[in-house]
This record gives structure tokens, C-alpha cells and sequence, in this order.
């Protein structure tokens, strides 16, 4: 009798098979920076706010150095709300209006319409894509409406 080849089986093995049902992955939240999240990011539509809110306090070192040597800016605040802490302003030259957060925001009242202010540029991280109003100074209140100063006080103008 002969010993049969250990290199050669006598039975081909079986071909590796697939579960029956696809294997799904399921991921409790997409992060941003993730791949999948990005393939199922739409373009951002305009007035559209970032994500996360670029703060003061957030900003890199380098981002606040390039924006305190730009050039400064003339625009009229078109909205802010305070109790969500960010608005937009309308560049006086024109474009896309221009997002700002409460925290760069420099004065003693807020922000109504219509107000004209001055303010620098800077890049909103990660793909730089957009710029927010940084350094934003109140230059002219709008007449006739009612100002409110950060402590709460009213003050018609």
C-alpha cells in the first residue's frame, strides 16, 4: 500500500465563500475628517454656517498673525443674534456675505442691521475655502433703532 503525497490532498479544498447577506459596517456618528463623511458632504450652500464655529479662542496663532496684518475691510452688519453669538456682515464692495462669531467682535455694544463696521479677514479652517470677519469694530450705528451694550443697557441712537 502506498502513502498518499502530504503535498498533494485528495480532496480539493472547498473555495472560500461569502456570507449569504453583504457584511454592512455601521458606525454610531460619521466624524468629520472621515472619508465617508466627506463622500457624503454637499458643497456648502451660501450663509451656510462652518462647522465647528470658528472662535477667537480656537484660532491658531499663525491665523491671528495673517489677519491682523490684512488689510481692513468697510461693511454693514446685515444680521447677529446674540443669543445664538454669531451674524453676517455685507462687504460694502460686494460678494458673499461674510461670517462673523460674537468673540471677534471689539466695542462696548452689539451689533444691530444696518450698523456699518470695519473689519479684517481670516481663512475658517480646515480647507480655508471661506473667510470670517475678524477684529470687527462698530463705526457708525444705525439711526433710529434701539443698541444694546454687552452688560444688557439700551440705548437709542
Amino acid at each position: 500500500m502506498s502513502d498518499p503525497d502530504p503535498s498533494s490532498p485528495a480532496d480539493p479544498p472547498l473555495p472560500l465563500t461569502s456570507p449569504r447577506t453583504p457584511l454592512q459596517l455601521s458606525f454610531p456618528f460619521l466624524r468629520e475628517g472621515s472619508r465617508v463623511w466627506e463622500r457624503e458632504r454637499k458643497p456648502p450652500q451660501p450663509g451656510e454656517l462652518p462647522s465647528p464655529l470658528p472662535t477667537k479662542r480656537t484660532r491658531t496663532y499663525s491665523a491671528t498673525v495673517r489677519a491682523k496684518s490684512g488689510p481692513v475691510f468697510k461693511g454693514v452688519c446685515k444680521n447677529f443674534s446674540r443669543s445664538q453669538g454669531h451674524g453676517f456682515i455685507r462687504p460694502s464692495h460686494g460678494g458673499e456675505d461674510i461670517f462673523v462669531h460674537i468673540s471677534d467682535i471689539e466695542g462696548e455694544y452689539v451689533p444691530m442691521e444696518g450698523d456699518e463696521v470695519t473689519y479684517k479677514v481670516c481663512p475658517i479652517p480646515p480647507k480655508n475655502q471661506k473667510i470670517q470677519a475678524v477684529e470687527v469694530v462698530i463705526t457708525h450705528l444705525n439711526p433710529g433703532t434701539k443698541h444694546e451694550t454687552w452688560s444688557g443697557q439700551i440705548i437709542s441712537s
